[in-house]
Parts: C-alpha cells; sequence; structure tokens
C-alpha cells in the first residue's frame, strides 16, 4: 500500500493494526472480507455504465419508500419501546451563542 502517510515512520500504525488483527473485541474486521467481496461486485457492476446507470435510477426511485424520521419513530415505538417528548428550544440567535468571527485565518 502507499506509504504516503507513514513514509518517515513506518511502524506509527502497528499498534492500531495489531489490535485489529490480534484483539478485535469490538469484531471490527469481522465481515471485512464481505465487505471487500461486495465491493468487488459493486466494481464489476460499475463497469456495464448502462446497468449501472438503470440501476442508479431505480435505487434512487425507490428512496420514496425510506424516510430516517419515519424509521426513527418505528425503532422508537417497536424496538427501543418509547415515545417521544417535546423539547421546547428557544430560537437561535447569534449573538448570543457567543462565537467569536474569525476574520484572520492565517
Amino acid at each position: 500500500g502507499s506509504r504516503y502517510f507513514y513514509s518517515r515512520k513506518p511502524d506509527l500504525f502497528k499498534p492500531l493494526v495489531d489490535s485489529l488483527l490480534y484483539g478485535d473485541e469490538y469484531l471490527l474486521l469481522a465481515d471485512y472480507q464481505s465487505y471487500v467481496n461486495t465491493q468487488k461486485q459493486v466494481s464489476q457492476a460499475y463497469r456495464d455504465q448502462d446497468h449501472w446507470t438503470r440501476m442508479s435510477i431505480i435505487n434512487a426511485a425507490n428512496m420514496g419508500k425510506f424516510s430516517s424520521d419515519r424509521t426513527i419513530r418505528e425503532y422508537s415505538q417497536e424496538i427501543w419501546n418509547v415515545e417521544p417528548i417535546s423539547v421546547d428550544l428557544d430560537e437561535y440567535d447569534q449573538n448570543s451563542a457567543g462565537l467569536k468571527r474569525v476574520t484572520n485565518l492565517h
């Protein structure tokens, strides 16, 4: 692989790599091979631009069925068994937010 990020210190990421390869307690790499295999399929599908375009249009057309608000509401009710609550917030005011405008970026 490229050594762009660690050309002067080749062992910079060794502890991170070792922790993933030899002590992956959170199973971060558990489905990595599946990801690699799927990415190969994506790359293959992309080579056929007509087919890719058709799949993209169908995917976009079906997005109307998905709503993050609806999904969160369903998870809340069906999985977490919680009810929504109302949160009253004051209207945002830039001046009272305490943010400082940066004028000199040097």
